[in-house]
């Protein structure tokens, strides 16, 4: 018998063929990387290091404290009453239908829960299956900087090119001239976020009328990153293209229940896009995660049913947590403009140090034990920048001790 009956002979029979004494050649494989400029997240970077110094992790974006108790009783009831095996591959209808009424309160228009609304893990895999739907090698896409480190890529992934266009500096808007300049036949998709992380700032209306001003004679297709549409503060409206007639025709956008339950680990969000849009997304959906987890996905529908209004207290109660953080570093030698959404604050160091953004956040680390995210890691080509991201999704306790230590620097 030869060696490769042998070896096939010893792993039916259970035998590992190294055991056997049989002799493999060695071989060095050499990978061809498809994501070779691409490291560990700078979430991870910071969160990791405040770990091994035992820092106040303002870093990464999660709370501190539970979600809704109703919920957890929620989902601990949906697994006792047996939903463990697999969803529907586009979510629950239970869910969807909950979602659909969530948009028709809030923004004004209803998807339909059969062909509009899919459920993904998380807002991450919603970005990721629309782009490989609907990007296609040689395509371009326009994201803006500082963007969320996932966009690029995902677009390199599908083939695409990212193309960055800086936001304007100090108030992190799109610059729309650069925009009109910068769009051709080759783009395909325009990504945006609102509100933004990690400027946390907010589009406007008008600013959607623009971009749809300068859509109008294309094919190009949007993205919009929404996660944090219910929190905005200081009675400003979300402007969503869910409200925006022409936009919502040529877009998707997507969310996540992590953010608005407090639950990020729980990783399930979703995508609203019209019907020929969502088609193509749910092919790649499909065969990348294929069915959402039941139990989570039919707990999140009951506590929509019995808690209607949720969402809509989301933004008092962050506002009330920026207010909180702004008034515990007042005295310091930081400076700010309130967070218009998300829960992120920036703080300005310019009166503390020189531009620096990724050297600073060393010291703020090292020196006053509280981990921030550096701007730097959003661009391509990134500036030099005075100014630090905090997250203020923490318990009062929490939010009280970083202050005092930042108050040292």
């Amino acid at each position: 018998m030869g060696q490769n009956s042998e070896l096939s002979a010893g792993r039916m029979s259970g035998i590992n063929p190294r055991q056997a004494g049989l002799k493999f050649s060695a071989r060095v494989m050499k990978l061809r990387s498809k994501l070779p400029q691409v490291g560990t997240t700078i979430f991870t970077v910071m969160t990791e290091r405040a770990r091994e110094l035992g820092a106040i992790n303002l870093a990464q974006g999660f709370p501190d404290f539970e979600p809704p108790a109703l919920l957890k009783q929620l989902l601990t009831e949906q697994v006792a009453a047996g939903h463990n095996q697999y969803a529907p591959m586009v979510g629950c209808i239970e869910l969807r239908e909950q979602i659909s009424e969530l948009v028709q309160a809030s923004r004004g228009y209803r998807p339909n829960p059969d062909s509009d609304v899919t459920i993904t893990v998380g807002a991450a895999e919603a970005i990721f299956s629309a782009v490989q739907a609907l990007v296609h090698p040689g395509d371009e896409v326009i994201m803006f900087d500082p963007s969320y480190d996932a966009y690029a890529p995902s677009v390199r992934l599908a083939g695409g090119t990212p193309i960055h266009i800086p936001l304007t500096q100090p108030d992190f808007r799109i610059d729309f001239q650069r925009l009109r300049d910068t769009l051709s036949p080759r783009t395909r998709l325009v990504m945006f976020n609102t509100p933004h992380n990690p400027s946390a700032t907010v589009l406007s209306r008008a600013d959607l009328d623009q971009l749809a001003e300068l859509l109008r004679e294309t094919e190009t297709l949007v993205l919009s990153d929404e996660v944090y549409d219910h929190m905005i503060f200081d009675g400003v409206e979300h402007a969503s293209i869910q409200s925006h007639d022409e936009l919502r025709e040529r877009g998707i956008s997507v969310y996540s229940f992590g953010k608005t339950l407090h639950a990020t680990g729980w990783r399930l969000g979703y995508a609203i896009a019209p019907a020929a849009i969502t088609s193509e997304v749910r092919r790649v959906h499909q065969f990348n995660t294929f069915s959402i987890d039941h139990p989570m996905q039919r707990a999140i529908a009951e506590f929509m049913r019995q808690c209607p209004n949720h969402h809509a207290e989301l933004a008092a109660f962050y506002q009330g947590k920026r207010d909180r953080f702004l008034k515990l570093v007042e005295g310091s030698r930081f400076t700010w403009k309130p967070a218009a959404g998300t829960y992120f604050q920036l703080l300005d160091f310019s009166n503390i140090a020189p531009p620096g953004d990724v050297e600073f956040a060393d010291v703020v680390l090292r020196k006053a034990g509280v981990a921030a995210i550096p701007l730097s890691a959003f661009y391509a080509e990134p500036p030099a920048l005075t100014v630090l991201r905090f997250c203020f999704a923490k318990s009062d306790a929490t939010l009280e001790a970083a202050a005092e230590r930042l108050h040292q620097l």
